[in-house]
């Protein structure tokens, strides 16, 4: 699920004005200031909840005045919100953070299932012409379209079937990011008065995703394209328009087509496992000289730049990992949807899946674990980062000095023997 990020944006949590946009209709949407919220003291340990000081009915009232100075019809806005309220649903998706988090192998069975892989290879066949176009056009190879396809909305089964005006506006109005989604409201509007969509087919995720290729309004606003020329960029319908717009945001986020997105590696023995940090990018022929080698011969130029990923720790499989993979990472910021995207493409390809075995005897930890394990490396004197169940690049980091500190393979792997292990110290 694509998006752009914003960044800049603040402020007043109390402020009762809204910022004034002067965006016209056909360009990106631009951030529209959150609703006036008052914050209400709690003596829990998690955050102070923000509670509207506006109804929904005053926030809409300013909202149809600040998009109108954006350049949006005031009819349109009013048939757009014709008869919408609230939705719980979407509040509750929002803030729902499910405790136990699913095994990476798990993941990635999902992913290639056999009737996946086999529907792909089939829709990969019926629009040959259409992606031999759209590689002309972009660049972007055949076989990671169909794998977004696939994952993203089940080559167009599953696109969602909320309304993203009511979503977005749920979200704006009483969500935990309203500036970011005040933007995409915005830019949905854009999308109806650019006559892309009407109201009726304008739907999606919860969290307003649309379309075969699951687009944020903003993304759709700068990249999605009408390939099939029938002078609309329906995302949601055609086909050739969604998979074309998927080629146009990861030729833009840097897609180097013709080479791999990654591979599958073996390690030597001994190996500093330290190496398996994101930051450490090294050529291919540097990772050759350490003994790194392919598990399957990869056609890939030697000076393609590289870092080395073990996704469930030194006990499980090894990739190196290309410039490609991080395009996809572009479109969805998550390692775990990156690969599974990644040995998608190769499975439509007609490639091995993955060689060595999984770890699936380990126990996964559930988020309140993720954070006690954050709290415990900070008390050790580590620097993991807050304490907030996401294990990303600085809790990786503070799990490997703490690995190395105990003599133990250093590849940042967070199981739950390391946190018996922090939590006897």
């Amino acid at each position: 699920m694509p998006y752009l990020l914003l960044r800049g944006l603040s402020h007043t949590a109390t402020a009762c004005l809204l910022l004034l946009l002067t965006a016209c209709a056909e360009a990106p949407a631009q951030p529209l200031a959150s609703a006036p919220t008052t914050a209400v003291t709690s003596t829990s340990p998690t955050a102070a909840i923000a509670a509207p000081l506006l109804s929904f009915d005053e926030w809409r009232s300013l909202l149809r005045s600040d998009a109108i100075a954006a350049g949006i019809d005031a009819g349109l806005f009013d048939r757009a919100f014709a008869g919408v309220t609230l939705d719980p649903k979407v509040i509750a998706a929002d803030n729902n953070q499910p405790e136990f988090s699913r095994p990476i192998w798990d993941y990635i069975d999902g992913a290639l299932s056999t009737a996946r892989v086999a529907q792909g290879r089939l829709l990969k066949a019926q629009h040959r012409p259409t992606l031999k176009a759209i590689r002309s056009a972009y660049a972007v190879d055949h076989e990671v379209l169909i794998a977004i396809w696939g994952m993203e909305s089940n080559f167009g089964s599953n696109i969602g079937s909320n309304n993203v005006i009511r979503s977005l506006a749920t979200l704006a109005y009483d969500g935990r990011r309203q500036v970011f989604w005040r933007s995409q409201l915005l830019a949905a509007l854009q999308i109806l008065q650019a006559g892309d969509s009407t109201t009726q087919q304008l739907i999606g995720s919860w969290a307003g995703a649309m379309g075969q290729t699951q687009f944020m309004p903003t993304t759709f606003n700068q990249y999605a394209v009408d390939f099939d020329g029938d002078g609309r960029r329906d995302l949601w319908r055609s086909a050739p328009d969604a998979l074309a717009s998927a080629a146009n945001y990861l030729h833009d986020s840097g897609w180097d087509n013709g080479q791999p997105w990654g591979f599958e590696v073996r390690l030597p023995s001994p190996f500093d496992y330290a190496l398996a940090d994101p930051e450490v990018r090294l050529s291919l022929t540097q990772w050759r000289a350490l003994g790194i080698e392919p598990v399957n011969p990869v056609d890939a130029r030697e000076d393609n730049m590289a870092s080395l990923f073990l996704p469930a720790g030194h006990r499980g499989p090894a990739f190196l990992l290309l410039n490609n993979f991080r395009s996809i990472l572009k479109y969805n910021n998550s390692t775990a949807y990156a690969l599974a995207i990644g040995l998608l493409s190769d499975a439509l390809d007609g490639q091995p899946g993955v060689q060595a075995a999984w770890p699936r005897s380990d126990r996964q930890l559930g988020r309140s674990e993720r954070v006690e394990l954050q709290a415990l490396l900070t008390q050790n004197g580590f620097e993991p980062g807050p304490a907030d169940g996401i294990i990303g690049a600085n809790t990786r980091k503070a799990v490997r000095a703490f690995q190395q500190r105990l003599g133990q393979p250093a590849d940042g792997y967070p199981s739950y023997e390391l946190l018996q292990q922090l939590r006897k110290r």
